[in-house]
C-alpha cells in the first residue's frame, strides 16, 4: 500500500445483547469494535475516528468478536491493530493484563504504567479506546470502586462486568 492509498477498513455491524456492535478490521487486525443502539451513529463514529480509511462492508471475524461481547471473558484470538502514543500504548497494554472478572482504578493503572500521577491521563486514553472488549476499559472504575463514564454507557459496563463474574450467562 502505497502512503497515497487510503486504509482499507472492512467492517459490519450485528446485533448482540449488549446492543449493536460495529467490528472494523484492517490487513494487520481488529481498528474498532464500537457498540451503540443505531447502526447510522457507529458507522459515523468509525469514519470520524479514521477520517483518511476507505470503509468497505465485510464481516471478517465478526462472529468471533460478537462472542467475546456476549463473554467477555473469553480473550480474542484475532490481532489488533492498536496505533496510538507511547503513553496511550502503556495504559491499553496495561489494560489487557487486567484478568476476566477483575477491575483497577485509574489510579492503580497509572501507577502499574509507572505514572502515578497521570490519573486524568489514564481515563483520557479508556475514553480513547476504540476496541471495546479487546482492550478491556471497561474493566477500570474509580478508586472507591464504583463506576464511572464509559464510553458505551455505564449500564454496559455494568453487564460486562457482571459477565465477567459469572453472575449472567
Amino acid at each position: 500500500m502505497a502512503d497515497s492509498d487510503p486504509e482499507v477498513l472492512r467492517y459490519s455491524v450485528e446485533k448482540s445483547t449488549l446492543g449493536l456492535v460495529l467490528a472494523a478490521s484492517s490487513e494487520k487486525g481488529v481498528r474498532a469494535i464500537l457498540l451503540g443502539d443505531d447502526r447510522e451513529r457507529l458507522v459515523t463514529e468509525l469514519q470520524r475516528r479514521f477520517p483518511k480509511a476507505r470503509l468497505t462492508r465485510g464481516d471478517d471475524h465478526l462472529a468471533e468478536i460478537i462472542a467475546c461481547v456476549e463473554n467477555p471473558k473469553l480473550k480474542p484470538a484475532l490481532p489488533l491493530d492498536v496505533r496510538g502514543t507511547a503513553f496511550q500504548q502503556r495504559v491499553w497494554q496495561a489494560l489487557r493484563e487486567i484478568p476476566a472478572g477483575s477491575t483497577l482504578s485509574y489510579a492503580q493503572v497509572a501507577e502499574k504504567i509507572g505514572s502515578p500521577k497521570s490519573v486524568r491521563a489514564v481515563a483520557g486514553v479508556c475514553a480513547a479506546n476504540a476496541i471495546a472488549v479487546a482492550i478491556p476499559c471497561h474493566r477500570v472504575v474509580r478508586s472507591d470502586g464504583n463506576l464511572s463514564g464509559y464510553r458505551w454507557g455505564v449500564e454496559r459496563k455494568r453487564a460486562l462486568l457482571d459477565r465477567e463474574a459469572g453472575s449472567l450467562h
